[in-house]
């Protein structure tokens, strides 16, 4: 159903009040937002893929992921034009203290461990914690949407399960009937005015390391393109698209699960990566790096990986930033690739 823009807004203000579960997105590069607002505090879960509905699926894939089912929900559209935004925060503080040296520390550790194990890429993250003496939803998610207009920005909540934003510019997965794309991601440096850069040998190996194993992972014909430069908010990255075609033994179930998580926000051997990460990043990463969207909506399914996202807690926000470690990286150059990253997020909290 489409209705009146500040109408949206106010829906997704109810929701929260009422403690109901929703989320609300917009696709990059469209002026439409929609919401999926669930009438039940009932938690769904999926394994298979099959059902029709929003997906918000964790970065372990051990766990499944949460479902808002279209037949257990409203779906509202909106046509985005002039936003009024109002003052968002009062007053941020960053949890600076040894942050700096913890991550440096985290990545040396993970080139160490490239070159005594054979991995050729760790994706290694780090949390970092906003204090906040005030917060508005609404407004955040008006900024966002403002801001990111090439991102896939979101505001997801269910009460058992918690309060996520963001603007990811990294797609995990398009499928229309049986035709399917999906992208290598690496690589990142600030956006200077424009796209022709030069790019150093690191993220070109970093990028050519994530689409050769989606390409042999996937075992199959695929199409892929050359790679180029994108902007994703104040930053740039490698993408090269891959496409191909579902069947009835090559499944969505099977591609998503040969998918994720990606080299981009694991590293690869995804196994050996994986284990690495989970035993030494110190902290769960829950939905970051994991990945959301429509599922089986209107023969199509549209996912994105959670990247440039922050989850709202009681008193604090907590921001998620990582980077792909490859043997040549230099740990003070991968912390300042995070802190260049958290801006994406600090922008709108400002």
């Amino acid at each position: 159903m489409k209705i009146e823009t500040n109408s949206f807004f106010d829906k997704i203000t109810e929701a929260l009040n009422a403690e109901l579960p929703f989320v609300a997105y917009r696709h990059p590069e469209t002026n439409t937002v929609k919401g999926i607002f669930q009438k039940s505090t009932d938690l769904y879960r999926t394994k298979n893929y099959v059902e029709s509905g929003f997906l918000f699926a964790p970065f372990d894939d051990v766990n499944s992921a949460v479902l808002f089912p279209l037949a257990e929900s409203a779906m509202y559209t909106t046509i985005l034009f002039d936003i009024d935004v109002k003052n968002t925060c009062e007053q941020l503080e960053l949890e600076a203290i040894n942050a700096e040296r913890r991550h440096i520390d985290l990545v040396q550790k993970g080139i160490d461990f490239l070159k005594t194990a054979g991995v050729e890429k760790v994706v290694l993250s780090r949390k970092e914690i906003i204090d906040r003496s005030s917060f508005n939803v609404v407004e955040i998610f008006k900024k966002l949407l403002l801001n990111y207009t090439n991102a896939m920005v979101y505001v997801w909540f269910h009460p058992k399960v918690g309060l996520w934003m963001g603007a990811s510019p990294e797609t995990l997965l398009k499928v229309q009937d049986n035709l399917f794309k999906t992208m290598a991601l690496a690589g990142t440096q600030s956006y200077q005015g424009s796209l022709d850069v030069v790019w150093q040998q690191k993220e070109i190996q970093e990028q050519q390391f994530v689409t050769d194993y989606i390409v042999e992972k996937l075992d199959k014909d695929v199409t892929v393109s050359d790679v180029k430069t994108i902007k994703a908010g104040s930053l740039l990255h490698l993408c090269t698209t891959i496409s191909g075609k579902l069947s009835r033994e090559f499944t969505l179930f099977k591609l998503i699960n040969l998918l994720h998580p990606t080299p981009a926000v694991c590293g690869l051997p995804k196994d050996e990566a994986k284990r690495f990460i989970l035993e030494n990043e110190g902290y769960d990463r829950e939905f970051y790096t994991g990945f959301f969207g429509e599922l089986n909506i209107d023969n199509s399914s549209n996912l994105f990986v959670n990247l440039r996202c922050m989850q709202v807690l009681s008193k604090q926000l907590a921001l998620y930033i990582g980077g792909g470690i490859t043997s040549g990286s230099i740990p003070q150059k991968e912390w300042e690739e995070t802190v260049a990253k958290s801006k994406v997020i600090l922008k709108v909290l400002s």
